[in-house]
């Protein structure tokens, strides 16, 4: 299932969508499935990225943008822009150098990759060739000595926060990967457990990684787990998963850092609310007490600008930098992030707002 080589292009991709269209080319079926699949009927998936077309921005003119700044400040960094790299799991699948390549490739742009739990490379690895920062995305499993130690570990490495994922429960239905009988190849495991059990998937029919998540993840995970993992990290703590104000009041009440307002990228809860209609919500919750992110069918810079208007602090991509690291490794994630710093710093100048900062609710406009 591994993608062994690299597929240059001829000439570059003008765009993160013609990028996909080559990674689809030049990955397995099964791998590609698993990648850009959703659950279920995947209506979630796609209005993630209907949502978008929804709101217009409103240029404002005659204001001096000879000199743009995207940048902004996250939890003590200052990224180049608005877009971090989101927790993807299994990145070997689609080149060699995994979640290596993919780290030198954020911190060569500016910016922050968060990495996954389930990383084909274990923390220390990834945390080695990185040259930027690097968060630590988290699930909690039944086992909480295991995740203690990878909390630790995490700490240990470097890393500059902890994003816990709360919104699987239970794996969602992603009929691809049933059907594809999805699993990782021989050679390939999750780095951050080897030498355990939990560093490959059970034997079972259907999707093996279904399976592995009923074993190991805790479904009985409350509120009380931002307490406990407060009380064993000295690193921020930041919560992905939160989709409504209910939540994102209870986030700040039990102490978050930060929230990514997100759906698991439509691959959990089919028939979810798109995360950029969330996202007003979530913020005016928040209220600017901590910052807020969002992830979900971001593909332009004009949507990383819409969802910085409507209270987001940065969003974070997955689906499109894998796309790169696909088609050519570490240059094909550079290209990614180049094509969309290039593409927000060319919004920002085009509506009138000289930096991210500026960038509010005037900006934006209901379609229609």
């Amino acid at each position: 299932m591994a993608n062994p080589t690299t597929r240059v292009p001829e000439a570059p991709p003008a765009n993160l969508r013609e990028l996909e269209a080559l990674a689809r080319e030049a990955l397995p079926r099964a791998v590609y499935d698993y990648y850009a699949g959703g659950a279920e009927d995947e209506t979630t998936l796609r209005a993630n990225v209907d949502a978008f077309r929804r709101f217009a921005l409103r240029p404002r003119v005659l204001v001096d943008v000879s000199r743009v700044d995207a940048s902004v400040e996250l939890l003590g960094d200052r990224i180049a822009f608005p877009v971090l790299l989101a927790p993807t799991a299994f990145q070997r699948l689609a080149h060699p150098e995994g979640e290596l390549a993919t780290a030198r490739a954020a911190g060569n742009a500016g910016t922050i990759l968060v990495a996954s739990t389930l990383s084909t490379c274990s923390i220390e690895e990834i945390a080695a060739s990185a040259t930027g920062p690097l968060w630590l995305q988290l699930y909690v499993f039944r086992d909480r000595g295991l995740t203690r130690a990878l909390v630790e570990r995490a700490e240990a490495a470097g890393c500059r926060a902890i994003c816990l994922t709360v919104t699987v429960p239970v794996q969602g239905n992603r009929e691809r990967d049933a059907r594809n009988g999805f699993h990782l190849p021989e050679g390939i495991e999750m780095a951050n457990f080897r030498g355990l059990p939990q560093a490959t998937f059970p034997e079972a029919p259907g999707s093996r990684l279904h399976a592995f998540i009923a074993r190991e993840f805790d479904p009985s995970l409350t509120w009380e787990a931002v307490g406990w993992l407060r009380s064993i990290t000295r690193l921020p703590v930041v919560i992905k998963g939160i989709v409504t104000a209910e939540d994102a009041a209870l986030a700040v009440e039990h102490g978050a850092d930060a929230v990514v307002v997100s759906n698991h990228g439509g691959r959990q809860l089919d028939g979810a609310e798109a995360t950029l209609l969330a996202l007003p919500h979530v913020a005016e919750a928040v209220d600017g007490r901590i910052p807020v992110l969002m992830d979900g069918g971001v593909r332009r810079g004009t949507d990383v600008v819409k969802a910085l208007a409507l209270g987001a602090r940065a969003v974070l991509i997955g689906r499109p930098y894998l796309w790169g690291l696909a088609v050519d490794g570490q240059r094909g994630v550079e290209r990614v992030l180049t094509l969309l710093r290039a593409e927000v710093e060319r919004t920002l100048a085009l509506i009138g707002r000289p930096t991210a900062a500026e960038v509010d609710r005037s900006a934006i406009a209901i379609q229609g």
